[in-house]
């Protein structure tokens, strides 16, 4: 009896095994290039989506660094599975509820959700996940707002998880230095010139005044404004963030091209007027300085890096296999 049980289990362990290599999309995530041609061969997707962002954006410029900042909050907790399109309920706190999601711009959401549904309304219906509708519409709000286009990788699943629990500690942070940033990307599988090329997303959109009031108020008691910053640039924000005013009053996270994706961010931070400390910290600091200088100078190197990054970022804890879906509404599990 013994014999045969062991015999029993030597076969299982053996077939899991065999089972684990014929089928390693269980295990790891399958990603490439036109992968709805053969999904749904009937169906433009790609274009499908592109239409949907090309109105959004057309309607206000805010889709793009809505969707853009949607795409990297999502893929930096628990991987790029659309989690943080999961609506609360009374009986789970979602991501999108957790506070560092709670600046998230309503337009991201509306794009992914009004592409879905044009989706849907074809012959492809229940077959393009949510997850990466957000990677293609983030792919094209770059492109209409003057940045690089790029074929982006298809294949992802959507998340069967969302707990704003998850959030904690996984998102850069406004007052982070050049070691916090490479050690949060790394765990990402991200480099330092990666972290470079994406922090430059900052080239186009807003923040608030309470994401960086403590640098030109309350930086230290020796120097209440940061001497990091620019002094103009440094009146500048005085003037439209004084102080005890509402944290959530929006300011422009680039001060001269804030409606276009460019190389300006570096140039920006070589005239001291990042917005924030993670910003300009990747000019004061020596390790990071040389690639700023590069791409201030060097427009299409810094687009390739970026292209590099976002695809990277892409891969990171993609769903397959049993563990997502595809979610028949974006905002809810199935």
């Amino acid at each position: 009896m013994i014999t045969k049980m062991c015999r029993f289990n030597l076969v299982l362990v053996l077939s899991l095994c065999l089972s684990l290599c014929l089928f390693p999309d269980t295990i790891s995530a399958q990603l490439k290039q036109n992968y709805y041609a053969t999904i749904c061969p009937s169906v433009n997707v790609e274009n499908v989506v592109r239409g949907v962002v090309r109105t959004k954006f057309q309607q206000t410029f805010v889709t793009v660094p809505a969707t853009l900042r949607l795409f990297f909050h999502d893929c930096f907790v628990q991987g790029c599975d659309a989690s943080v399109i999961i609506a609360s309920t009374p009986n789970n706190k979602a991501e999108k509820d957790h506070p560092d999601n709670l600046s998230l711009a309503g337009d991201g959401f509306d794009t992914v959700i009004k592409a879905k549904a044009a989706i849907e309304a074809t012959s492809c219906k229940n077959k393009v996940s949510c997850a990466d509708i957000l990677a293609m519409a983030t792919r094209d709000v770059i492109a209409l707002s003057g940045g690089p286009s790029y074929a982006v990788e298809l294949g992802r699943l959507d998340g069967l998880s969302s707990t704003a629990s998850s959030v904690n500690g996984k998102l850069p942070q406004p007052n982070f230095n050049l070691n916090q940033l490479n050690s949060m990307f790394a765990a990402n599988g991200l480099t330092q010139q990666d972290m470079i090329a994406l922090s430059a997303a900052h080239t186009v959109g807003f923040s608030h005044c309470g994401k960086m009031s403590n640098r030109i108020y309350n930086f230290t008691r020796q120097n209440p404004v940061d001497p990091t910053l620019d002094p103009t640039y440094a009146k500048q924000l005085q003037g439209m963030c004084p102080r005890n005013v509402d944290p959530r009053i929006a300011i422009n996270m680039d001060p001269n091209t804030p409606n276009t994706f460019d190389n300006m961010y570096f140039k920006n931070l070589q005239q001291h007027k990042g917005l924030f400390t993670s910003d300009q910290v990747l000019f004061t600091d020596p390790r990071s300085k040389p690639t700023v200088n590069a791409w201030a100078q060097n427009s299409p190197a810094f687009q390739q890096a970026f292209i590099t990054g976002m695809t990277k970022l892409g891969r990171v804890g993609v769903k397959t296999g049993r563990n997502g879906n595809i979610r028949r509404d974006c905002g809810a599990f199935n």
